[in-house]
């Protein structure tokens, strides 16, 4: 069962590029105490994701966090590797924490896990933002299958 508005994020481990190299965070490191934008998407590199959904988050960091929000993190079924180049390609610095989920433990967890296999992709994320309070989600916007409008950066902005 996907996780809805009040539930509390699943404790996890995402993999992330520090300048020492790949590091592990825990989801207590990203929510403990913070209040969070956290958007999904299928995969680093694909289409929507690279033209749209992670430039909006970095247009509109500054927008985000006049709202209030602490930390936007983009979490991928793809390795802490292809996250990390996936940044430098975009021109993140800093504006956007980026989180590899590379087994999807934590997109299954949270019940918006998709089967890629018909694709060449394997098990991925469903698109989708939140925002959690303290690790509780308080918005949620799940995508309908090959969409992009509610998990936007300026739809999830409306919602502040």
């Amino acid at each position: 069962m996907a996780i809805k508005v009040g539930d509390t994020l699943p404790a996890a481990t995402f993999m992330t590029s520090t300048a020492e190299g790949p590091a592990p965070i825990t989801s207590d490191d990203i929510f403990k105490g913070k209040t969070v934008a956290l958007f999904a998407v299928p995969g680093a590199f694909t289409p929507t994701c690279s033209a749209k959904h992670l430039p909006g988050f970095k247009d509109h960091a500054a927008d985000l966090k006049a709202k209030g929000v602490d930390t936007i993190a983009c979490v991928s079924v793809n390795d802490v590797f292809v996250m990390k180049a996936w940044g430098k390609d975009q021109g993140i610095d800093g504006e956007v924490l980026l989180l590899a989920d590379g087994n999807g433990d934590f997109t299954r967890t949270v019940g918006l896990d998709f089967d890629g296999s018909k694709f060449g992709m394997g098990g991925r994320s469903q698109r989708y933002s939140l925002i959690a309070k303290d690790g509780v989600v308080t918005q949620l916007n799940v995508e309908e299958a090959g969409q992009f409008k509610v998990s936007s950066a300026e739809y999830l902005l409306e919602q502040l």
